[in-house]
């Protein structure tokens, strides 16, 4: 008779265990969406002609050329944009061509003026 008892009892408990999993993987959907939500607001996703860009280059994930390989291409520049985000670049040979938009970024140019930098000398003093 005991163990009915705590048959009953382990299976409640199970059940408990259940619901609170239920709970957690339910605000933890929450959570992720309203995360999303706050990022997609922020990124500035318009590109206007004239703008450098880097293409994402879905192949590198697929067939993998090295982990350290950088996954975007580029830089292209932008010569028009539409409504629904196709985006025509051109490379630098001139070739023209349509990307989606979800599938670039802006291209930031490193600064091209050098500081100047002091070269320290160091000596190795040999002792004979």
């Amino acid at each position: 008779m005991d163990l009915d008892v705590d048959g009953y009892h382990r299976r409640i408990q199970l059940s408990e265990l259940e619901e609170w999993r239920e709970k957690a993987y339910h605000n933890s959907k929450i959570y992720k969406d309203r995360v999303n939500r706050w990022h997609d607001k922020r990124i500035k996703k318009e590109f206007s002609p004239g703008d450098k860009v880097l293409l994402f280059n879905s192949r590198m994930k697929v067939f993998g050329h090295g982990k350290l390989q950088s996954n975007w291409e580029g830089p292209y520049k932008v010569i028009n944009s539409s409504s629904h985000r196709a985006i025509t670049l051109q490379n630098n040979e001139g070739t023209l061509f349509k990307v989606n938009g979800q599938r670039l970024k802006l291209f930031l140019e490193p600064n091209k003026e050098l500081e100047e930098i002091d070269v320290i000398h160091f000596f190795l003093l040999m002792e004979n």
